[in-house]
């Protein structure tokens, strides 16, 4: 009798691909604060590890990284695309996974778009609305 498997409804993924990406978070995190790849771009800048994103298989990991006050974000992604194939044996000898994924590196933007949402939360028209709801109260 073939198995039939739900899609997960969650929008991370299953339990299984948000544990391994938690993982595999952890593993780059660490790679990167300890100074494990040696590339000067990598060593001069400081690098958070907010997210990372598993396929379904797990077999590609969506990295997505940003430096420290969001400069040099060109720079690093390429440093970082450099030492791929490193960091892809580091994360399988850390990660107890049956295969290595590929790792795709992408900047974080949720910082932008965080201040964007702001920017839009202060501006005028916002904020007659705000205290116009507020009066009602």
């Amino acid at each position: 009798m073939p198995k039939h498997h739900q899609k997960s409804q969650s929008p991370g993924g299953s339990q299984r691909q948000l544990r391994v990406s938690e993982t595999v978070r952890h593993a780059i995190a660490d790679i990167l604060s300890q100074g494990g790849v040696h590339d000067p771009v990598l060593e001069g800048h400081l690098i958070t590890v907010p997210e990372v994103r598993m396929s379904p298989d797990l077999k590609l990991a969506t990295i997505y990284v940003m430096p420290l006050g969001g400069r040099d974000t060109e720079i690093v992604l390429t440093a970082l695309e450099a030492n791929k194939k490193f960091l892809r044996g580091e994360v399988a000898r850390r990660v107890n996974l049956k295969f290595a994924p590929d790792l795709r590196f992408r900047v974080d933007d949720r910082f932008d778009e965080a201040e964007r949402i702001e920017k839009l939360l202060r501006t005028p028209a916002v904020q007659k609305d705000l205290h116009h709801d507020s009066d009602e109260t």
